[in-house]
């Protein structure tokens, strides 16, 4: 299966993995939960245990979370993840090239992106 794996403190990556629910807890470290917060036919994987698991902060998706530890974006077919399309890779690669650094204030995280912007999530 055809995704986008992206880790803390780096740029996206595209990888072919086997199409397995172990080899999908493995590459985030747990057990999986898919979140579908984009238009697109695609689903953010993630641990859904990361933050309590005190994994390290990936990235912010504007309006939603912050998502901790690695995840990864594939497609989605008629009942199951699927290949993640080329185009919508490079849409994603792009979306998430900047990787992000987060840092506790008093109200709230700040976050900060390598292109130089900020933002306090509350």
């Amino acid at each position: 299966m055809k995704i986008l794996i992206v880790e803390p403190r780096q740029r996206p990556r595209r990888a072919d993995i086997p199409h397995t629910l172990g080899e999908m807890q493995r590459i985030v470290g747990g057990y999986i939960q898919a979140v579908y917060w984009f238009s697109d036919p695609v689903a953010l994987v993630c641990d859904d245990e990361g933050k309590l698991k005190g994994y390290e902060l990936n990235r912010y998706i504007a309006g939603k979370d912050i998502i901790a530890g690695t995840f990864f974006i594939c497609g989605l077919g008629a009942e199951d993840f699927t290949d993640l399309p080329d185009d919508l890779a490079e849409k994603y690669e792009k979306l998430f090239r900047y990787p992000q650094a987060f840092a506790r204030v008093p109200n709230g995280i700040l976050v900060i992106s390598e292109n130089g912007r900020t933002e306090i999530i509350r």
